[in-house]
Formats: structure tokens, sequence, C-alpha cells
């Protein structure tokens, strides 16, 4: 079971905004956690004699009540321990129940449904010695108290929710920049497999490209094999990033094709450096752009990254491209993947959505990543690239850490290849000296004219540059010694 905490989404800490009564406090939620919850169970710690935020948790409404129990504990644990760690253990908390109704069914009928749930969540938090100061259901655009008694202020047929962006939490809001993602489905949605004709293609080349990628992905750590999966993984990745620089898909003239790119797992350290200059800057925010990103990937292309991304070092190398246009190409091409995954490879997306999760802490965009490393959790509980992850932004620390870590790794890596391809370029600069510079040995005692030249120039019968067109006469009073051909 993972709780997905939310530390520092919302306005800024130095910003004090006042909430009065559950009406408020029912408004400011979604610009808490950044998104508005859906089928969401919150906890929101408060801290002093003010009620001042803290940490939050949430978690899916199970959909058993026989696990309401075992959830609330949880919940309670997780939001209580998290705080002990920071050195502010919470004075209060406020308890969302956030679910829209099925068919048939009313915003006040899911209250009571709930209810259950609600009272089992208050005396689990009164269990640690912290009391439930309100608990909101809010369902059918509408909120419910279920601890306000008062009918004036809380009707049991619920209150209307106030209309986006007229609250003060709205306003401070925007005033500090906060941006809502629209709901936690819609978020959820665009990691997941859409379905439709497309499905079976994708299915058939996944099933095509694991019976030749898998078994050598399973080979020892030092087989030929896997070493070849990675670096063509990470080529064609790298390559594929590229064709999201510009609105129609194609690749930038400065992307490189040939094996010498480090950033694939190459050999030339220093082709990391040539930064495309035509980064799409359409937003990204959308179906229609989430499609246009499916239509750059082939389903073979897919599959092959899918799999070749189950390695973990392919994984880690993959995680550089935390920056920058990489960053934003990544976290596109990771979705897409995510998207990608489907059944029975379900499983299959930890990996692409632990990568997404990853990149949207490292720029910044922390419900993104929380909703991200969720699903990677959902889709594989035991993945500890994920875990880690999901753990660290939880508690708010931060990415620079890990992205220095994966600085120097790549740096650790380069260096002996950047060192071997200074010696290469250094001999193919001397075996590659324009012919007509060369000097050639003459032999003692033969000599030519001043301006005379031979009818064979440079064509010397077993030497070095036997049998090469193009070699230069030697110039008179030339210079004894050549280092090509040596």
């Amino acid at each position: 079971m993972n709780a997905n905490q939310h530390e520092s989404s919302g306005p800024s800490r130095t910003q004090q905004i006042t909430l009065r009564g559950p009406a408020e406090l029912a408004d400011a939620l979604p610009f808490m956690l950044g998104f508005h919850p859906t089928d969401s169970v919150v906890l929101v710690a408060l801290h002093g004699e003010r009620g001042r935020f803290g940490g939050r948790v949430r978690l899916g409404i199970p959909r058993s009540p026989r696990e309401w129990a075992s959830t609330a504990d949880h919940l309670a644990e997780c939001l209580v321990e998290g705080g002990g760690r920071s050195g502010t253990r919470p004075d209060g908390i406020v308890v969302f129940l956030c679910q829209d109704p099925a068919a048939g069914e009313t915003g006040r009928r899911v209250m009571e449904r709930l209810r259950p749930f609600a009272q089992r969540l208050r005396t689990a938090c009164g269990a640690l010695d912290i009391p439930v100061y309100e608990a909101l259901c809010i369902s059918d655009g509408l909120y419910f108290s279920y601890c306000c008694p008062d009918a004036r202020c809380c009707p049991p047929d619920g209150t209307p929710l106030a209309l986006s962006g007229t609250s003060v939490m709205a306003a401070a809001a925007a005033y500090a920049g906060v941006r809502l993602r629209g709901s936690l489905r819609d978020m959820e949605g665009r990691f997941k497999p859409t379905g439709g004709p497309g499905e079976e293609e994708q299915r058939a080349a996944l099933d095509t490209t694991a019976a030749s990628i898998v078994p050598r992905i399973l080979e020892a750590a030092e087989g030929k094999g896997r070493e070849e999966v990675r670096e063509t993984t990470l080529r064609l990745a790298r390559g594929i990033l590229r064709r999201f620089v510009d609105a129609k898909g194609k690749e930038s003239p400065t992307a490189p094709t040939g094996p010498n790119d480090a950033a694939t797992g190459g050999t030339d350290p220093t082709a990391r450096t040539k930064a495309p200059t035509n980064v799409r800057r359409n937003p990204v925010g959308t179906a229609e752009s989430d499609a246009a990103d499916d239509a750059l990937v082939e389903a073979g292309e897919a599959a092959a990254l899918i799999l070749g991304l189950q390695d973990r070092v392919t994984r880690d190398r993959a995680a550089e491209w935390m920056e920058g246009w990489e960053a934003t190409a990544a976290f596109r091409l990771w979705r897409v993947l995510a998207r990608r995954c489907v059944k029975p490879y379900q499983e299959h997306a930890a990996a692409p959505l632990a990568l997404a999760g990853w990149v949207a802490w490292s720029t910044g965009d922390e419900p993104t990543a929380r909703v991200a490393l969720g699903l990677a959790l959902d889709a594989d509980p035991e993945y500890v690239f994920a875990r880690l992850l999901h753990q660290a932004c939880n508690e708010g620390l931060d990415p620079e850490s890990l992205r220095s870590c994966l600085r120097a790794e790549r740096d650790t890596r380069i260096g002996p290849e950047q060192a071997a391809l200074s010696a290469t370029r250094q001999v193919r600069m001397r075996t590659a000296r324009p012919q007509g510079t060369r000097h050639t040995l003459r032999k003692p005692g033969r000599r030519t004219g001043g301006g005379e030249r031979r009818s064979t120039a440079g064509v010397r019968p077993g030497g070095p540059a036997a049998g090469k067109p193009g070699s230069g006469a030697p110039k008179s009073g030339g210079q004894r010694g050549t280092r090509s051909g040596r």
C-alpha cells in the first residue's frame, strides 16, 4: 500500500492565507495537492495554535469496506511518522474523502456510504493522540461535513463548492504561480493505455521483440548480448528524443546519427554538448499532443525500448536525461512508453513510469512526479527504483543530490572514453594530413634540379605511399623523415 504525500504543492510557505470554515477548506484542497483528487482519501496535518498546514498523504479509497480499517491505521501512521521524522508532530488533522457518484447515485448517498470510513479515520488518528478537526466528503460538486452538526452552515444535503477561481485560495495560488493540472483521473489517464485498434499491433510487437531481447538481457552481467541490447536501446531512445524536437517530428539537423554518441552509449563523449536549438514549445498537456507524441513512436520501437529498459543499467543510463531539452523530450517519451504497456505487459510499465516520475521531480513538478511514481508502484509494488524515488519525493528531499550522483557516474563512465577518443583523433589527424604537403626522404647523393619534378611524383616502389594517388612530389630542400606511413 502506498501513500502519496504532497509536501510542497501549493502557494509559497512565506505567503500566509487564512481559511475560515469547511467551504474554504474544501476549495483549498486541489491547490494543496496540485490537482483535483478523484476517488481519494487525503489527510492534511495541522500545526500550532493557528492550524498551519503541514504534511499530507493521499491514497485511493479502497473498494472493499473490509480494507477501510487497515487503510485508516496506515494513513494515520504515515502522516504522524512523516511529521516525526521532520521534528514536527501534527497537532491536528483534516480528513477529505473525494469520490464521484456512481450511476444513479447522489452526492449525499456517497457521503453516507463513506461515513464508516470517515469514522474509522477519526478513531485511528485519535488513537495516536491527534484530533481530527474536520472531516469532509466532496462529491458531485458538493461538500458535506462529518463533524459539524449545524445544519445552517453544513446542511445534510450538502453545500455547493465555490466557483473555480473565485476563492481567496485560488487568488493566492494564481499570484504564487501555482497551476492546477486537472483531475487525478486525467493525470493518471495520460500514463495508461488508451485502447483502440493500435493496441493489438503493440501487443504483437511486444511478443515478437520479447522473444529476441529478453534472452539476451538475461545473460550474465558481462554478456556480450546484454551489452549490445543496452547500446541499441539507448541509441534508439536518443534518436526518438531528437524526433520530439520539432513540431513535425523530424530529427534536428544537429542530431548525431552515427555510433559516436555518448548519450546513447557510444564512444564520443563530446556528442552530448550538441543540443538542438529548435526544441518544440507547443503545449504538451492535451490529448491531442499525446496523440501526436504516440504517432512519433512506432510499435516495434516502443517494444524495443520497453523491454530494453527492464535492464537496470540501461534504465539508470536513461535517467541521466534529466535536465534541459533532454528532460522535456524524455518525459514525453516515458509517458508514451507507459501508454504502450498493454496487457499482459502492464508490469513492464514500472520502468518508464519511474523514469517519468524522476524527470518530473527533477524539473520541479512534484504533483506529476507523485502520480507517476504511484502508478509505477501499482504496476510493480516491489520496484525498488520507484520506491526510493517515491520516498525521497514524499520526504521533501532535494533532487539535486541524485542529479549530482548521476552526473558523477556519467563523467566517470565517459572519462576513459574521452581519453581514448582524443588519442584516436590524433592518430587520424596524422594519417589524414593532406598528401600535397608530405615530405619524402631522398636517397643520399641523388639530387634533382631546383625546379625539376619527376613525372611519377610521389610514387616510390615499396614505400608507404605506393599505390596512393594524389601524393605530391618532394619539394626542393625537403626535410628528412615523414611521420606518416611509419
